[in-house]
């Protein structure tokens, strides 16, 4: 059922003060540029917060088998001389109770289901509030509680707490909290821009996944010799501040500082004036009074209706395990496997599994601009799927040769997994939440992302718990069920890729009817005169 709510929002109050220090207002170009930028820098903060669980895993792990003396890439930037555990940093070669008993690397595994669970399950609810609630202070509460619950992770290593049950419910209720910034954030980038080049906008916005895990780990890593806990603390410190950005500078919707909204149909028509090919140009537009507008919202169930919805859902549950399972545990990976006949510290794995994110952002960046050229989201993400299976393939087979292979592959990787991840979280579901069915209702926005990333977020915490038990039967187990999972991902689409093909043989199909009409007609003098 779908409930109306008449909402009055406030312009927010670090524009007010730019507008008395400027005596004059922006342009709606500007703001939808500063928009960008303030929704990247948000979920930079949220992916950030979430990058030290995979780095201290080494840390923690009751057995780290290898120390590399020679840390690999960035040499002494974050590493002063060899690695070592410290004992006056009251981390032993034992690791960490609880996570140094037999069962300690299944545990970190827990850990990390625990967050992703309650990521997914809050997701849900987290879409629906989204769309009734302000989108700016929806988000604020949402970065300011992941960052103290993120921080007390980390505090556990200073209050010397050992109990398993601490760690998880800090990791159960940062979850909770993390579930706020996808929906909302994909919310505001639909409020603000119409469909024209939507998936090349939001694939170059999406490289704000892959900054924020090479920044979480660089920002983890770089503390991590002054002890585990500020690998969390730095972090959680960072999206809090993140929160007050987004507080003070971000208008969830264009009405909100008198503007016109792209996705509104009810109201006045005027042509903006943006210049042409800018982000900002859009044909025509609806005018609505600043600071309130009325919207519907619609209810999951309506939202699980539109066409396309369930599907992309689906496929977005097996690509998010394989993307997830690479954030949560290359790091690891990487320490425990031999590159060039050598293993690397920690800290050295973790800036090294970077550059899977490097891939990463050319990967959305990419699938966005191909799925906007070719008009078929679906055949776009399927393709990225299937050739993600022999990039895995080839990377676990020759990424331990050199460092050079391992680089190379792993940012090959990096590109196909993460450009169908990107793709359907962010084009996909702005597409589909302001989708025709809805009759301009962009309320809908948050809602449809919500149950898409919410579904993938459940296939997001599957992998890593099942990487935690099959790592210790091998990583070449580990590598087949990524490969089994990416094929699955792409098969999903398989109906939705079948439609596009036939929607385009058939606009192919009218014109050649039309040529052929064509010459009938010019034919029909010169047979009438040669009679």
């Amino acid at each position: 059922m779908s409930r109306n709510f008449d909402t009055v929002r406030k312009t927010p109050p670090g524009i007010l003060i730019i507008r008395s220090i400027r005596g004059r207002d922006w342009s709606l170009s500007t703001y939808r540029y500063m928009v960008l930028l303030i929704t990247f820098v948000a979920y930079t903060c949220y992916h950030a917060s979430r990058k030290p669980s995979s780095i201290i895993k080494s840390v923690l792990d009751p057995e780290p088998k290898h120390l590399h003396k020679y840390p690999w890439p960035l040499g002494n930037v974050f590493i002063n001389d060899e690695f070592r555990f410290r004992n006056k940093d009251r981390v032993t070669h034992q690791g960490w109770y609880p996570f140094n008993g037999k069962d300690g690397t299944s545990k970190l595994g827990e850990i990390d289901v625990a967050f992703l669970a309650c990521y997914s399950m809050g997701m849900y609810v987290a879409g629906h509030l989204g769309d009734t609630l302000d989108l700016r202070l929806f988000l604020t509460f949402g970065m300011i509680g992941s960052g103290i619950f993120v921080g007390l992770f980390g505090i556990g290593y200073f209050w010397n707490v050992h109990a398993f049950w601490y760690f998880l419910v800090m990791q159960m209720i940062a979850g909770l909290f993390q579930a706020t910034g996808w929906p909302s954030v994909v919310a505001v980038i639909g409020n603000w821009f119409g469909k024209r080049k939507r998936g090349l906008i939001m694939g170059i916005w999406n490289a704000h996944t892959s900054v924020g895990n090479i920044s979480g780990s660089l920002l983890a890593a770089s503390v991590l010799d002054c002890g585990w806990g500020w690998s969390f603390i730095v972090p959680g410190a960072f999206i809090a501040m993140g929160g007050v950005l987004v507080f003070l500078f971000l208008p969830a919707y264009p009405e909100d500082i008198g503007f016109p909204c792209p996705n509104d149909s009810a109201g006045g028509e005027v042509e903006t004036q943006a210049p042409k090919g800018s982000i900002a140009e859009d044909d025509k537009v609806a005018v609505v009074p600043n600071g309130s507008g009325l919207r519907t919202s619609v209810g999951l169930h309506e939202a699980c209706l539109i066409p396309g919805v369930i599907p992309f859902a689906l496929c977005l549950f097996f690509s998010k395990l394989v993307a997830y399972t690479f954030l949560y545990w290359l790091p690891f990976y990487l320490s425990q496997t031999e590159i060039g006949g050598e293993y690397m510290s920690v800290k050295s794995a973790g800036n090294l599994s970077t550059l899977f994110d490097v891939g990463g952002i050319f990967g959305g960046i990419i699938a966005g601009y191909v799925s906007d050229r070719s008009r078929s989201r679906a055949t776009t993400a399927a393709s990225f799927m299937y050739a993600a299976i022999p990039s895995m393939l080839l990377y676990r087979a020759y990424g331990g040769v050199s460092k050079k292979l391992n680089i190379l592959l792993m940012m090959i990787v990096g590109l196909f997994v993460n450009g169908p991840y990107a793709l359907i979280t962010t084009a996909v579901s702005a597409d589909l939440g302001t989708h025709s069915s809805l009759r301009g209702n962009s309320r809908a926005l948050a809602t449809v992302t919500a149950i898409i990333d919410g579904t993938g977020s459940i296939g997001a915490a599957l992998g890593p718990l099942l990487t935690g038990f099959l790592s210790t039967k091998g990583w070449d187990s580990v590598f087949l069920m990524l490969m089994i999972c990416a094929l699955i991902a792409g098969l999903l689409l398989s109906r939705l890729v079948k439609a596009e093909i036939a929607e385009k043989i058939n606009k192919r199909m009218p014109s050649s009817s039309e040529q052929h009409s064509h010459k009938a007609t010019a034919s029909q003098p010169l047979l009438s005169n040669q009679r």
